[in-house]
């Protein structure tokens, strides 16, 4: 076998063998989970939107820069408490045109309202892992009720930096003009529904 290539592979070697032990279990059982503070993974965790373009698509685009906590009761979770806050600057479609626009002040406005923030009033379990989630969203200087549902994907140690992680998947749709985001350029061509995407995963706060 060439030096070189036996070189690599055994470096490879090493670093496979060095790295965390990524393979532990997931546990979707809630009650498995420490109850506690938890804090979004932020670098993990995605807000998506659709919005039907034309009535032909759906059109897609995230919000990158979220943070948040997690009160969370592992025995009851529908006792647990969560708090959202986004970053509208971190708007992102696959259009910088557009990005600047809904930044803007005949959108978004985020010179004046820089952030979204979501705190949940009441939470249903209606499965094992399955619940919906209730909560006031203030989007645009307006704050209305909106209910997601959710689900409880799974918990485990982080391999990454030893604190247990819990991950979340929840959905749910708002109507644009209830925020009085109607000043769009392109208003005409787009439904008035928003579907939200979300894939949360928190870290339990270290002691």
């Amino acid at each position: 076998m060439n030096r070189n290539v036996a070189a690599i592979l055994t470096s490879l070697g090493a670093t496979l063998f060095s790295l965390p032990a990524l393979g532990q279990i997931v546990s979707a059982d809630p009650s498995q989970a420490p109850a506690g503070i938890y804090r979004l993974e932020a670098s993990h965790s995605q807000l998506l939107f659709s919005i039907l373009h034309l009535g032909l698509t759906q059109y897609y685009g995230r919000f990158d820069r979220l943070s948040g906590t997690l009160n969370f009761d592992s025995r009851q979770p529908e006792k647990s408490i969560t708090s959202i806050n986004v970053d509208i600057s971190g708007i992102d479609t696959p259009s910088s045109q557009l990005n600047a626009e809904l930044k803007g002040a005949s959108v978004f406005d985020a010179a004046r309202f820089p952030q979204a923030a979501f705190k949940s009033t009441a939470i249903a379990r209606i499965g094992a892992t399955a619940g919906t989630i209730t909560g006031d969203l203030t989007l645009h200087g307006v704050t209305k009720s909106v209910t997601f549902a959710a689900n409880f994907v799974g918990g485990k140690p982080d391999p990454f930096n030893g604190v247990y992680a819990i991950g979340f998947s929840a959905t749910g749709t708002i109507k644009r003009t209830d925020f009085g985001l109607t000043g769009m350029s392109w208003e005409p061509m787009v439904s008035d529904d928003v579907t939200l995407i979300i894939q949360a995963m928190f870290d339990q706060e270290k002691r």
